[in-house]
């Protein structure tokens, strides 16, 4: 989605009625966040809307990016929110030699996740531990998901899964997820200063 550089188009106050239902929204998609929403969207500062290529929004708190989202799909939070609260996010894990594929923009593919070095929910990460880092349910077909990259403790990718993880494990093909949002492109190095 943000494979070039882009520039920030214009940009515009978010009415307080229209920041209270970001925020609701923000909270029914990613409850894990609520101990944290005061700190993320505080009710008393000015959220800003930065218009971007392709009729995508990016939520931002001065300099600080918050989320985006293309028309009317799901609120996707950016990298560095996620790096600050990487708990608070559905979880996936792709082995090594995804990495250099999903960091040049390519769609990230189910054997990424399937191979031995990535994680689904439902498998234990340590050797016949039960540490479900990522998860024991199984997710579905549109649910925001982080990537995070095997061997690496930041997380590299965000997006919507374009399948349920149930079906990756059986398929052990296809895509995995839609194009979204990953360190490097042009939303990471997007100023808004």
């Amino acid at each position: 989605m943000f494979k070039k550089d882009i520039s920030a188009g214009s940009k515009s106050k978010v009415k307080s009625s229209a920041q209270r239902a970001i925020r609701q929204k923000v909270l029914d998609t990613y409850p894990a966040l609520e101990p944290y929403i005061d700190d993320i969207l505080p009710k008393k500062e000015q959220l800003d809307l930065v218009k971007l290529p392709d009729r995508c929004s990016l939520y931002t708190l001065g300099p600080r990016p918050l989320f985006f989202q293309h028309m009317d799909d799901a609120l996707l939070p950016h990298l560095t929110l996620v790096h600050k609260y990487p708990q608070c996010f559905s979880k996936l894990r792709i082995d090594r030699g995804a990495i250099r594929f999903v960091l040049s923009g390519a769609s990230l593919m189910v054997p990424g996740l399937t191979s031995p070095g990535g994680r689904l929910p439902g498998e234990a990460v340590a050797d016949g531990g039960s540490d479900f880092r990522y998860g024991k349910e199984e997710l579905d077909e549109g649910d925001v998901v982080v990537i995070e990259a095997e061997g690496k403790e930041t997380a590299c990718f965000v997006g919507q899964l374009a399948m349920g993880t149930a079906d990756m494990k059986t398929k052990k093909k296809g895509q995995a997820c839609r194009a979204g949002h990953y360190l490097g492109d042009g939303l990471w190095n997007l100023g808004l200063d």
